[in-house]
């Protein structure tokens, strides 16, 4: 599978466990919801003051493994850099990643205050691999 082919998979699939790296070099993994940009890059909707943030401020590399509804479906890894986008530059592109992955909102301007009150941001990956290229 190429990043392409990654990307595609990504923008119908969205549940995902994220691979960061703690301080001591010990794996931190997380349930996440990832959807991808217009930029191409894989997003996930963050707070600031979680582990995943801080592991990724730290050390940018992540990993994520992306899969459908079905357990033993097709998934795919993807792995890439890291870069956190605060609020209050985040809030266009947490609306967009909402947008894509759960379409309209109710109420936009609840969902702004929500991601204010929660201290949201994005983590955006640049896919620099992904896999699996056979099956085993």
């Amino acid at each position: 599978m190429d990043v392409d082919e990654a990307k595609e998979f990504i923008r119908s699939n969205h549940r995902a466990i994220l691979i960061t790296h703690r301080k001591d070099g010990r794996l931190q993994t997380s349930p996440v919801a990832v959807g991808i940009d217009a930029e191409g890059m894989a997003v996930i909707s963050s707070r600031e003051t979680a582990y995943k943030t801080k592991n990724l401020r730290r050390d940018p590399h992540a990993t994520a493994t992306v899969f459908t509804t079905d357990w033993y479906g097709p998934w795919v890894q993807i792995e890439g850099e890291a870069t956190i986008v605060s609020l209050p530059e985040a809030m266009d592109g947490l609306v967009d990643y909402y947008r894509g992955i759960a379409g309209e909102h109710p109420d936009w301007d609840d969902y702004r205050a929500a991601m204010e009150k929660e201290k949201r941001l994005l983590i955006k990956i640049d896919i620099a691999q992904a896999g699996p290229s056979s099956s085993g």
